[in-house]
C-alpha cells in the first residue's frame, strides 16, 4: 500500500492518496465495505420501475454491489474525482457535487443514503436539509455516521486509526454528529428517525484479522454513542 501524503485531519485529498484502495476489502477502507452491507439492509426494494437512490458521499461506489436486484437507478454524489471514476465503473451514475447542494430536483429520490459522510462535513444541518429536500414523500432516508461523544473519539480515532481497517487522520472528531440535532432537523422535514448503535461482530472481526473471513458483519449494540444508524420515511 502506498504511503499517503501527510495531511490535516479530514482533508479531502486523503481519498486521492488512497484512490487505489477503495475495493481492497483488507485495506484501509475495509470498514466502509462492512458498513455498506449494513446500510443496504435498510434500503427497501424499489417501489417503482424508475426508482432513484441517491448515495451522498458515494466514494468509490461501495454500496453498488449490495443494491443489485433492488431495482434502483443508483446516483452517487461526491467531490473526489478519483473516487467517482471508480463508482462509475461499478455502475453508479456519478455526479460531482457538494452533498449540501445536490443538483437534483426536489422530491426526485425514492431513497437517500448518507453513509459515513455526515462526520466529514462542516454543516451537518445543511446536508440533512438537502437530503430531505431531494427525498420524495414516502421515500426512505438512511444514515450511518459517528456520534459526537468522547467515547466515539476514543474508539473511532484513538483506537481505530491504529488498525489497518481505518486510515490515520481520516476523521476530525470536531465534526462528529449530534444525534439529537440530527433528529430535530429531519423531523422538521417530516422524517422521523429511528436510531440504533452498531458495531462489528467481535467473532467476525477476530476471524477477519486472522485472515479467515472476507468481510465483517455489523451488528446492533446497546449504545449509539459511537457508531450508529438512523432511518426513517418522509411523511406524504
Amino acid at each position: 500500500m502506498p504511503v499517503p501524503t501527510q495531511r490535516a485531519r479530514n482533508d479531502l485529498g486523503q481519498y486521492d492518496d488512497l484512490a487505489d484502495e477503495w475495493w481492497d476489502e483488507r485495506g484501509p477502507f475495509a470498514m466502509l465495505h462492512w458498513l455498506a452491507a449494513a446500510r443496504s439492509a435498510l434500503v427497501p426494494p424499489a417501489p417503482r420501475p424508475d426508482a432513484i437512490l441517491v448515495d451522498l458521499g458515494c466514494g468509490g461506489g461501495l454500496l453498488a454491489p449490495h443494491l443489485a436486484g433492488k431495482g434502483y437507478h443508483h446516483v452517487g454524489v461526491d467531490l473526489t474525482t478519483s473516487a467517482l471514476r471508480q463508482a462509475h465503473d461499478h455502475g453508479v451514475a456519478a455526479v460531482s457535487a457538494d452533498v449540501a447542494a445536490v443538483p437534483l430536483q426536489t422530491g426526485s429520490a425514492d431513497v437517500v443514503c448518507a453513509g459515513e459522510i455526515l462526520e466529514h462535513v462542516v454543516d451537518t444541518a445543511a446536508v440533512l436539509d438537502d437530503a430531505c429536500r431531494v427525498l420524495r414523500a414516502g421515500g426512505t432516508l438512511v444514515i450511518d455516521t459517528i456520534a459526537d461523544t468522547r467515547l466515539a473519539t476514543l474508539v473511532a480515532v484513538e483506537l481505530a486509526e491504529r488498525v489497518p481497517a481505518a486510515p490515520a487522520g481520516i476523521h476530525d472528531p470536531k465534526l462528529f454528529v449530534n444525534r439529537a440535532a440530527m433528529t430535530r432537523v429531519c423531523a422538521a422535514h417530516g422524517v422521523t428517525l429511528q436510531v440504533r448503535g452498531v458495531r462489528p461482530s467481535w467473532l467476525d472481526l477476530a476471524a477477519w484479522a486472522a485472515g479467515r473471513r472476507h468481510r465483517v458483519r455489523m451488528v446492533p449494540t446497546f449504545t449509539s454513542a459511537v457508531l450508529f444508524q438512523a432511518w426513517g420515511t418522509k411523511r406524504p
